[in-house]
C-alpha cells in the first residue's frame, strides 16, 4: 500500500490512488487524487462493502483498541466504540451552509461565503491524513438505479465512519459503478483532523478540538473536519440526505425530509396505505416508526425511522423512499417496555457507541431494562455502580444497525421507485393548546401547520418553561437553504400535486391535563389516531371542523380497551381561542425573522386562522 517516505510527492500519491482504483470514471479518479494530494495519506483503500472488508477493518480496530468486541453468544458480530468527551454529538454552532448569497442560507443557518470557507479549511486539510489510511467510500442513497435514488462518495480517514457507512447506506462497488461520467453525484470529504507523525501512537478515538461541518450547495460538496462522531462523520446522513438533498430537491422538484415512513395494512379489507411523519427530537419518532397497534384491524410495518425523500411519480401522486439502509438510533430510553421492536432489531451485527459494558460482555444503557446491573464499565471506561451518581451511558449514545434486521420491516423498503404517500403527520411536544389530532383544511393550511410546529420547553436549562421552541417541519437544523424558500417549495409541490396531494395532519401525544398528567396513553395507542386519520381520508370519519382543523367527532375515535380516556376527550381536544390568538402573535414574530421571503400563502393562512378564532 506504499510507505510514508515516498508519499510526499504528487506522483507517488497519484500512483497510489490510480493503482487501487476500482472505477475508470476519470471524474472520480481525478477528484480522489486531488483530495489525496491535499490530505497526504499513507495508504488509499477503495471500499467495496464486502464482508471480508468489514472483517478486516473491525479486526484492525480491535487490535488498535478502537473497538471492543462484545460477547459473541449474547450479541454476535457486534462491537462497542467509545468516543472522547469532546466529541459526542452534532455541533450545530460549527455547521455552516456556504451558499454564494447569504440570503439563500437564511436566518436559521450559519452562513459563510464558499471561497472564504475553503480558504479557512484547506490549510487544515493539508496533510490531515498523514500517517493514516484514506478510505474511498462510494454509496447509494436508496436502491441503486431507483427513481428517487442519489449517489455519493465519502472520502474519510476514519475506519469507524467506514463501518457505519456500510450499515447506513448501500455502500460498495454497485454504487461506484452507478457514478458514470457526466452524471450528478455528491462529493463528501471527512477527516478526524489528527495526522500522525512516524512512530507516533494513535488515540483510540482520534479527533480535533476544532470542528467544521461545511456544506457547499451550489457544488454539491460536504467538507467535515475534526469530529469522528455520528452525523459529523457519516456524511450520507444529515449532511447529504437533508442539507444538500433539500437543495437538490428544490432545484429538481422533489422533497428531502426529516420524516419516518410507515406501511399500514387494513387486515379486513387488505387495503394498503403509506404515511410519512415529521417530529422534532424527543417526540416519540422511533416509537412511531416501530409502532405496535393496540387495536385490531391494522398491521403496521416500518420503512424508515428518520429520513424520507418524496418525489411526484408518473401517476401524479407523491412517492417516497427511505434513502438509508440502517438505523442510527439514540440508545438511552430505548428498552423492552418502550420499544420491543428496536430491541429485537439489535440482536447482533450492531455498533454501539458510548454505552456501558456489562460484566458478561454485553451492553447496557439507561432505560434498556427495568432492572439496573450492579456493576458496569461506563462509556468512559470507568467502573460504575447504581450509586455512582452519574449515567452509565452518554445521553446521546447510539446504536448503528442494519434495517434489514427489523422484524417489522416492510418489503416496500426494497421498492425501486418508492411508495405512494396517503398522509403526512406533523407533531411537536405540546402540553397545552394543540389537540391530539387535527386534519388540515387544505394543503396550504397543512404547510402552515408544518411551518409552525413547535415544542414547549420543559426544563429551565432550555429557557423559560412553557416557551415555544420552533422546529418547522422538524427541519430547523437540517434545511440546506432559506427556510422561508423551503416553505414556498412545499406550497409549489401542493400546486403540482393538486387533488393527488396527501392529506396533512397535526398530532400531539403530549397534551397534559390541568392536574399535570398526560391525557393520552401514547405508544401503541397512537395507532388509534392513525386509524382515525385513514378513515377520515376515506370519508368514513368526516370529523368536525374547528378553527385549527378537522378533529374527530363524537364516537369516531376507537377507544375500545381504553374507555377511561373518554372522560378526558373534552380536555384533549379543547381549543382556547385566547391561547391560540396569543400563539398567532408568536407565529407572526417568528415569520418576521424571514422578512419578505415568507410566502404570501402562509401569511394568508395566519390571517385566516385569526379570523376563524375571532369568529
Amino acid at each position: 500500500m506504499g510507505s510514508t517516505s515516498t508519499l510526499d510527492t504528487d506522483a507517488a500519491i497519484t500512483d497510489l490512488v490510480v493503482s487501487g482504483a476500482t472505477t475508470s470514471n476519470p471524474e472520480v479518479v481525478e477528484w480522489v487524487t486531488e483530495v489525496a494530494k491535499l490530505t497526504k495519506p499513507d495508504a488509499v483503500v477503495w471500499c467495496d462493502g464486502s464482508q471480508d472488508e468489514w472483517n478486516r477493518i473491525t479486526s484492525e480496530m480491535v487490535e488498535a483498541g478502537s473497538l471492543i468486541p462484545l460477547n459473541q453468544n449474547l450479541r454476535p458480530g457486534s462491537f462497542l466504540a467509545r468516543s472522547t468527551p469532546n466529541d459526542v454529538a452534532r455541533v450545530e454552532d460549527r455547521t455552516f451552509i456556504c451558499s454564494e448569497n447569504e440570503a439563500d442560507a437564511g436566518p436559521t443557518n450559519n452562513w459563510r461565503a464558499p471561497a472564504e470557507m475553503k480558504a479557512e479549511l484547506m490549510p487544515l486539510f493539508d496533510g490531515s491524513m498523514r500517517g493514516r489510511t484514506m478510505y474511498v467510500v462510494p454509496f447509494s442513497m436508496g436502491p441503486v438505479g431507483g427513481a428517487i435514488t442519489q449517489l455519493g462518495i465519502e472520502i474519510t480517514d476514519s475506519p469507524y465512519a467506514v463501518l457505519n457507512m456500510r450499515i447506513m447506506t448501500r455502500m460498495g462497488q454497485a454504487a461506484l459503478d452507478g457514478i458514470v461520467p457526466g452524471s450528478e453525484w455528491v462529493r463528501t470529504v471527512h477527516s478526524v483532523g489528527a495526522p500522525l507523525e512516524p512512530g507516533q501512537d494513535d488515540d483510540p478515538w482520534p479527533c480535533n478540538d476544532l470542528k467544521y461541518i461545511t456544506h457547499f450547495p451550489e457544488t454539491l460538496e460536504v467538507w467535515s473536519y475534526g469530529s469522528g462522531y455520528g452525523g459529523n462523520a457519516l456524511l450520507s446522513k444529515k449532511c447529504f440526505a437533508l442539507r444538500i438533498a433539500s437543495v437538490m430537491g428544490r432545484k429538481e422538484g422533489w422533497l428531502a425530509e426529516h420524516m419516518l415512513l410507515l406501511k399500514l395494512t387494513n387486515t379486513d379489507s387488505g387495503k394498503v396505505y403509506h404515511l410519512s411523519a415529521a417530529f422534532p427530537s424527543a417526540c416519540g419518532k422511533t416509537n412511531l416508526a416501530m409502532l405496535q397497534p393496540t387495536i385490531p384491524g391494522w398491521k403496521v410495518e416500518t420503512i424508515g425511522d428518520d429520513i424520507a425523500w418524496l418525489r411526484p411519480g408518473n401517476d401524479g401522486r407523491l412517492y417516497a423512499i427511505n434513502p438509508e439502509a440502517g438505523f442510527f438510533g439514540v440508545a438511552p430510553g430505548t428498552g423492552e417496555s418502550t420499544n420491543p421492536v428496536a430491541m429485537e432489531t439489535l440482536w447482533g451485527n450492531t455498533i454501539f457507541t458510548n454505552v456501558a459494558l456489562t460484566d458478561e460482555g454485553d451492553v447496557w444503557w439507561e432505560g434498556k431494562t427495568d432492572a439496573v446491573p450492579d456493576h458496569l464499565i461506563d462509556w468512559q471506561g470507568n467502573d460504575w455502580t447504581p450509586d455512582s451518581g452519574r449515567p452509565s451511558s452518554h445521553p446521546n449514545s447510539r446504536f448503528t444497525v442494519p434495517i434489514q434486521q427489523t422484524p417489522t420491516l416492510a418489503d416496500d423498503w426494497f421498492e425501486q421507485d418508492g411508495v405512494p404517500i396517503d398522509a403526512i403527520l406533523f407533531g411537536g411536544r405540546r402540553a397545552t393548546n394543540v389537540p391530539l389530532v387535527a386534519r388540515s383544511l387544505s394543503w396550504q393550511h397543512g404547510v402552515f401547520v408544518g411551518a409552525t410546529i413547535s415544542s414547549e420547553k420543559t426544563a429551565a436549562a432550555e429557557g423559560t418553561v412553557g416557551e415555544l421552541r420552533r422546529d418547522p417541519f422538524a427541519m430547523l437544523p437540517f434545511c440546506g437553504y432559506n427556510m422561508a424558500d423551503y416553505w414556498g417549495h412545499w406550497l409549489e409541490m401542493g400546486e403540482r400535486l393538486g387533488e393527488n396531494a396527501p392529506k396533512i395532519f397535526q398530532v400531539n401525544w403530549f397534551r397534559k391535563g390541568a392536574d399535570g398528567r398526560f391525557l393520552w396513553p401514547g405508544f401503541g395507542d397512537n395507532s388509534r389516531v392513525i386509524d382515525w386519520a385513514i378513515r377520515s381520508i376515506e370519508g368514513e370519519a368526516p370529523g368536525r371542523e374547528t378553527p385549527i382543523g378537522v378533529v374527530p367527532a363524537d364516537g369516531e375515535l376507537n377507544l375500545a380497551g381504553i374507555e377511561e380516556v373518554a372522560a378526558d376527550l373534552d380536555e384533549i381536544f379543547a381549543i382556547s381561542p385566547e391561547s391560540w390568538l396569543a400563539e398567532c402573535d408568536l407565529t407572526e414574530e417568528f415569520f418576521a425573522r424571514f422578512g419578505d421571503r415568507v410566502p404570501e400563502g402562509l401569511r394568508a393562512e395566519l390571517a385566516a386562522l385569526r379570523q376563524r378564532l375571532g369568529a
